[in-house]
């Protein structure tokens, strides 16, 4: 359990999520996902990282009962640390990083995704924010990198997922397949780009990172304070521990905010 990493092949090294049952990972899980991707990258013989997870979904974002858990805010600065570490990791890895997605891929799990240089999901697959439900903000930054500006919008302010298919449909999505046919997708994507000149995709990453219109690691720090406003005033432990107990916290009216 936790965060692991195989040679599948030459060339190749999987990361694989593994916090059963939901994938709900903890503040030292995400750091543990940038340093697996960051060693990987490193790594001369590496070619390409697949990012997977076991169980029922590719990750369901913050480990929320940990953060509730806690007194003062050291959990939550953990977790968002953790998470701007391990989104940047992706983002600059030093090859390319195949996210392959199974399930339910949300909050932090968008984050990984969306800095991922190639998407395969399952048809199963589903991405989404319930950021705003749960009284924090973050990975608008990335879900804008998976649909246009206006739907990123309204996925972002109703909390609702879009599948695979659709993903698929805007471009950020490469390939949808059957939930079984996942891996060795994601694998056989790999061993293409395994199979060039790894100087020449080494350099080709960098170069693409370094024309990107959008300053990932700025816009999603930027975002994350206004979680810490959010936690500051009580918002967000209110909505954290509605989510827990099975609802959603109620609006506040705008004098007690």
């Amino acid at each position: 359990m936790g965060i692991s990493s195989s040679h599948t092949e030459n060339g190749l090294v999987e990361v694989t999520i593994d916090y059963p049952p939901v994938n709900a990972v903890p503040a030292q899980g995400w750091f543990d996902i940038a340093d697996a991707i960051t060693k990987a990258g490193d790594d001369p013989d590496t070619r390409v990282v697949i990012l997977r997870a076991e169980n029922r979904g590719f990750c369901a974002g913050v480990d929320l009962k940990e953060i509730q858990r806690a007194t003062g805010h050291e959990a939550l600065l953990a977790a968002n640390r953790g998470c701007a570490r391990a989104f940047g990791a992706v983002y600059d890895c030093a090859v390319p990083v195949i996210a392959a997605v199974h399930g339910f891929c949300l909050g932090g799990g968008v984050g990984l995704v969306g800095n991922a240089d190639v998407v395969v999901a399952s048809d199963d697959a589903t991405f989404g924010l319930p950021e705003v439900d749960r009284g924090a903000l973050g990975a608008a930054t990335h879900l804008a990198r998976l649909v246009p500006q206006h739907l990123m919008r309204a996925l972002y302010y109703t909390a609702r997922s879009i599948g695979a298919q659709a993903l698929h449909h805007h471009g950020s999505v490469y390939q949808v397949v059957r939930r079984d046919e996942l891996d060795a997708a994601a694998r056989e994507l790999a061993r293409d780009i395994a199979a060039k000149d790894t100087r020449v995709i080494r350099r080709a990453k960098e170069a693409i990172n370094g024309i990107d219109a959008q300053a990932v690691h700025h816009s999603y720090r930027f975002e994350q304070g206004f979680t810490f406003e959010l936690n500051l005033t009580g918002v967000s432990d209110d909505a954290r521990q509605a989510f827990l107990n099975g609802g959603k916290a109620n609006a506040r009216q705008a004098n007690d905010t």
